[in-house]
């Protein structure tokens, strides 16, 4: 099976830290980063999706993607 994320944050370091974090746990970038401006909160904000291979598992929405 393969699971998707969209990683999201604050144009800080946390967003960095984030990435990062997945890319410790096996996570594997899909496609270029985005960042955006946000309106509402007045901040840019950056987005990266990432892609895992989980072999012998079934999807379920109740699977909780970050632990993974």
């Amino acid at each position: 099976m393969k699971l998707y994320r969209f990683l999201s944050a604050d144009d800080t370091s946390e967003f960095c830290h984030k990435v990062c974090a997945a890319l410790d746990k096996g996570w594997e970038l899909y496609g270029s980063p985005t960042y955006a401006f946000d309106a509402a909160n007045g901040v840019m904000r950056c987005g990266q999706a990432v892609t895992k291979d989980v072999p012998g598992q079934s999807y379920s929405p109740d699977l909780k993607l970050g632990e993974q």
